[in-house]
């Protein structure tokens, strides 16, 4: 099983009032790739809830920083 990992969500969707204009967004979480089952979930509250109406989904994830993964400077370079 993989671990969760940092994601991030930009939605665009039609503002409700006003259709033709559309809205983004953007939404930082843990979550755990391919299957995303935080971020669906999330779109099908939305899409059974809210009533503005979702244009497009765009995922980026990466791996959260540990501590070794974290190392000093050697040094200090001056131009």
């Amino acid at each position: 099983m993989e671990k969760p990992r940092l994601a991030t969500a930009e939605i665009i969707y039609f503002l409700p009032d006003f259709p033709s204009i559309l809205q983004s967004y953007v939404w930082q979480f843990s979550d755990v790739s391919p299957n995303f089952p935080r971020l669906m979930k999330f779109l099908t509250y939305w899409e059974t809830t809210l009533e503005g109406r979702i244009y497009s989904v765009q995922i980026s994830h990466a791996g959260l920083s540990e501590p070794a993964a974290l190392r000093n400077a050697c040094g200090f370079w001056t131009f």
